[in-house]
């Protein structure tokens, strides 16, 4: 069973890399993945993002109150950053 915490990381994490390759359609998919379950799972219904100094805060609201996470810059770039380091292992399917 995953945390709210955990699936939000998730998404983050794939969000980076499907706002840097908007053509990437299984970046995107994945990231709409996450997104349902959120929505589904936590009845998330509103999600922003923000960077402050280290880190990326996550603010979410559900039905029940709004809730926070933070998250180091660096763990959440790790994905895109070796994508955009090595572009040739990580090419676009359609």
């Amino acid at each position: 069973m995953h945390s709210m915490q955990d699936m939000v990381y998730n998404w983050l994490s794939i969000q980076t890399v499907a706002s840097k390759r908007p053509e990437d359609k299984a970046a995107q998919e994945t990231r709409d993945f996450f997104e349902e379950m959120l929505e589904e799972k936590y009845q998330i219904n509103e999600m922003q993002v923000s960077k402050k100094e280290e880190m990326y805060l996550v603010h979410c609201q559900t039905i029940t109150g709004a809730r926070e996470f933070r998250f180091p810059i660096e763990l959440i770039d790790c994905m895109n950053d070796t994508i955009q380091e090595e572009p040739h292992k990580f090419p676009n399917y359609e």
